[in-house]
């Protein structure tokens, strides 16, 4: 019994000599914890004060909002790490500082190596921001998709179809494969393949188309208009017509595409040029003949009675 009381008694002592040390450390470190609160505030308006500054003065370098949000961002980020260092080196924590910056390192590493994709994306939407090969509205096709630009985020390029889809390419695929930019250019060649009869005067065909497509709306008067006859086809000549009209949106391409095959259409019945139909010769043997027009006399006889 009295060993038991003993034990307690030092079991006692001992967490209240624990707690005593406690509280007189709590004590001596109170001025640093008060200035480690204070400084951790002031860090916190310093950061969000640098950010705004960042936020005006940015569009007077760059005119990339992705790009001036990524720097004031990373400028904000930065304010914030160095102040937690002095807050950690203010409460005498320096082994602290060192162990996190040795895991920040390590765990880097393991997340460059697991979201190695995600790193990519980000890395060329850094790049494409800089570089500016296309802008928001524009019309692209990239990785087989055709579209208006709507956003250009730091992961993805946003791709409005003409049919309605919004597509989300990732960056690196828009920055490693070919990429066409049809807003470069203020106008677009249309390409109208067709085909004539093997009667028609070829002559005839091209006057009459040539006269035929000055009545598409909008046409490049600068860019004449070109006729070529392309091919020798089963039942038909076939030729190309090309004009320029202006572009900005893809019904730009596919209405002037439509008036001028409507035109093409009622030149042509003008004229009485024939536009074939596709014909296929079928040859029968004499021996396979003889018998199909024996079943058709004997329908007709049929029909008769």
């Amino acid at each position: 019994m009295f060993a038991l009381t003993s034990d307690f008694s030092n079991t006692v002592n001992l967490v209240t000599d624990k707690l005593i040390a406690w509280v007189e450390q709590f004590v001596i470190m109170l001025p640093n914890l008060v200035v480690a609160i204070l400084l951790l505030i002031v860090t916190v308006f310093a950061a969000r004060l640098v950010q705004r500054l960042a936020t005006r003065f940015l569009p007077r370098v760059s005119h990339s909002v992705t790009i001036n949000s990524l720097i004031a961002t990373l400028v904000y980020v930065v304010v914030l790490l160095f102040g937690l260092f002095f807050v950690l080196s203010v409460l005498n924590l320096d082994k602290t500082v060192t162990s996190l910056l040795a895991g920040v390192g390590i765990i880097g590493l393991a997340l460059g190596f697991a979201f190695q994709d995600i790193a990519a994306n980000f890395i060329s939407g850094i790049i494409i921001a800089i570089q500016r090969p296309f802008n928001v509205g524009d019309m692209i096709k990239t990785n087989d998709y055709f579209g208006i630009i709507e956003r250009i985020r730091l992961r993805t390029v946003d791709l409005r179809q003409p049919t309605g889809e919004l597509v989300l390419v990732p960056n690196r695929k828009v920055f490693e494969n070919a990429l066409i930019n049809y807003s470069v250019n203020t106008m677009r060649r249309v390409d109208l393949d067709c085909g004539v009869g093997y009667d028609s005067d070829l002559e005839q065909v091209r006057e009459v188309v040539l006269e035929a497509v000055q009545q598409v709306p909008h046409l490049v008067r600068e860019r004449a208009p070109e006729v070529m006859f392309t091919e020798f086809a089963d039942s038909a000549i076939t030729f190309q017509l090309r004009f320029w009209i202006p572009y900005k949106r893809q019904v730009d391409y596919v209405s002037a595409k439509s008036a001028a095959i409507m035109s093409i259409k009622k030149a042509f019945d003008e004229a009485g040029i024939n536009i074939p139909f596709p014909i296929r010769t079928l040859h029968v043997p004499g021996g396979v003949a003889l018998p199909i027009a024996l079943q058709k006399e004997e329908v007709d006889a049929d029909k008769n009675e």
